[in-house]
């Protein structure tokens, strides 16, 4: 008997005219392993919140659901909510006590077990996720990782006989996000827990998987193995988020059986084609652009007797420049955002925009056509009950002639950010993704001269990064500078002029993009750690393509 069972789900939010699932039917099996992929709003969080009823989104339902041969909807909440365990995007969303223990403790309290069983419980999952070190801090202290890792224990707690992520660790640098889906890899292997993930993050979990369902507009259009589905999205816009052997493989040609990790794509390069370095891209000339964000020994601190966050950060950041910092969580790179933008004042040291002093810019000069600012959080940014509505907030206090240039230029952004179908939609009521790109709409209605980005590409899919990317060589060609605090090493490695690598305060050091990642062990491409051995100097996927094009060994 399946543990759980989809039959002909389909689902349409309120006062909206298109289904956001689609008669969906599938069925998954005790223990398996299960990735949910696809571009941003195909309704893959949609069908997620529905696998438990407390969750489920509020809107006209068609077709069942079925957990273990029951109903759902018949299924007791207290059964839900000790069997069905769910870990939310955003860590903070999900954390309801102030320490360690009593979160641990929390959801096993409210099932109603007796103490001896709620303190062998919380000792069992505090030395099984590695707490013990942390167990009596406040949860404010944890970082982002640590969080989430307290979130799962916390659910893993009431034995649950299933364990459904959205994006957990779309808040996580890659070696905290390497370690929590290694960590939920291991409870599907040693304790035969049940997996429905969705993460954009597909290089490390496609290779994890039992099944992966991709959806689009709403629709099952694959549910099968990952070297099935990776082989037969060869043709489809779904190509660009798949694993780096596999984009290469399909690429290539599908020569032989589908690789889906850096150990398989090696041999599979081995097997298949030459050793050649890969030529040395030809230098091109730029004209000297002129320094437009400077930082000179900057200092900050949060707390007067504090540690020191900043530490005598010294950068240049070039006009028409797209420029990225990447390092670990906590290592200062949003703060050091919030210091460029003015947010927050440094306590020694300068900063320049333009060439100015930015404390002698007022904020009406600064937001005015000359800086623009996306947090990480764009929830931030939203005071509208629908996506045009706060869109058109930024057409006030102008004359007519003003606001009808400003028309033409929010049309041309919504365009560009592929949101004019979210239009009429409530922003809470969007994805994470989507959420973002209608953010970054109304940072772009700016019109800034100075983009400042918190982790622009977070919660994306592969296919709208490279939309993405496009949007951001428009926007440098016409002389916008893009300081950019970034995760996506993939995505800094294809499209970044420069990389700045940002530790314990301060920039360690800062390179042309392919310089800064041939060098790297860990903060690298996937592509590089891959065809290291056979194409040296080889960055990206592309890079790995055009390498195999060249190469491939005579039969």
């Amino acid at each position: 008997m399946a543990l759980f069972e989809i039959k002909n789900l389909t689902f349409s939010y309120p006062e909206t005219q298109t289904p956001a699932l689609k008669d969906i039917s599938l069925s998954i099996e005790q223990g398996d392993f299960v990735v949910i992929c696809g571009k941003s709003g195909c309704g893959k969080s949609t069908l997620l919140r529905h696998f438990k009823t407390v969750l489920t989104p509020y809107g006209k339902r068609e077709g069942e659901i079925l957990f273990e041969g029951e109903r759902l909807e018949q299924v007791s909440m207290r059964t839900q909510a000790g069997q069905i365990g769910y870990v939310l995007q955003n860590p903070d969303n999900q954390l309801v006590t102030d320490k360690v223990w009593h979160e641990l403790a929390f959801g096993v309290e409210n099932l109603g077990f007796d103490q001896q069983t709620i303190r062998l419980r919380v000792a069992e999952m505090a030395s099984f996720f590695g707490i013990q070190n942390w167990f009596h801090r406040n949860v404010e202290t944890l970082s982002g990782g640590q969080k989430q890792l307290l979130n799962l224990a916390s659910v893993m707690a009431m034995q649950p006989k299933v364990l459904v992520l959205d994006e957990p660790t779309s808040q996580l640098d890659p070696i905290a996000a390497s370690d929590f889906l290694a960590t939920i890899r291991k409870i599907n292997l040693d304790l035969g827990i049940t997996i429905i993930l969705i993460e954009h993050r597909l290089e490390e979990v496609f290779p994890m998987a039992d099944k992966v369902l991709v959806l689009e507009d709403g629709k099952k259009i694959f549910y099968d193995s990952p070297r099935m589905v990776g082989k037969a999205l060869a043709d489809n816009d779904l190509f660009l988020a798949m694993p780096t052997a596999v984009q290469v493989y399909n690429a290539a040609g599908q020569i032989g059986e589908c690789p889906l990790t850096v150990c398989e794509g090696r041999n599979w390069l081995e097997t298949h084609y030459s050793p050649a370095p890969f030529p040395e891209p030809q230098a091109q000339k730029k004209k000297p652009a002129e320094v437009i964000v400077e930082a000179k020994e900057i200092w900050f601190r949060y707390e007067k007797d504090g540690r020191d966050v900043v530490k005598d950060l010294s950068m240049q950041v070039r006009k028409g420049e797209l420029y990225c910092l990447l390092g670990g969580n906590g290592t200062g790179k949003s703060t050091t955002l919030s210091l460029l933008s003015g947010i927050r004042k440094p306590y020694r040291g300068r900063i320049l925009l333009g060439g100015k002093d930015i404390r002698r810019i007022g904020d009406r000069e600064r937001y005015d056509h000359f800086l623009g600012v996306l947090p990480q959080n764009p929830q931030t940014l939203f005071v509208g009950n629908t996506v045009e509505e706060d869109l058109r907030e930024m057409l006030t206090d102008c004359s007519a002639q003003e606001k009808k240039r400003r028309r033409a230029v929010m049309d041309q952004v919504i365009d560009d950010t592929e949101i004019r179908h979210l239009l009429h939609m409530h922003p809470y009521d969007l994805s994470g993704g989507e959420q973002q790109r209608a953010a970054l709409a109304k940072v772009l209605l700016l019109e800034p001269q100075i983009l400042l980005l918190d982790e622009p590409t977070k919660g994306r899919d592969g296919f709208y990064k490279y939309k993405l990317a496009g949007i951001f060589r428009t926007l440098t060609q016409r002389g916008i500078t893009i300081v950019m605090v970034s995760h996506d090493i993939e995505f800094c490695a294809s499209y970044a002029d420069t990389c700045a690598m940002f530790f314990d305060g301060g920039i360690v050091t800062a390179q042309d993009a392919r310089a800064f990642f041939t060098g790297n062990c860990f903060y690298t491409t996937v592509a590089n750690r891959m065809a290291r051995n056979m194409f040296p100097g080889a960055v990206t996927v592309k890079d790995v393509i055009e390498s195999c094009r060249q190469n491939r060994r005579q039969a």
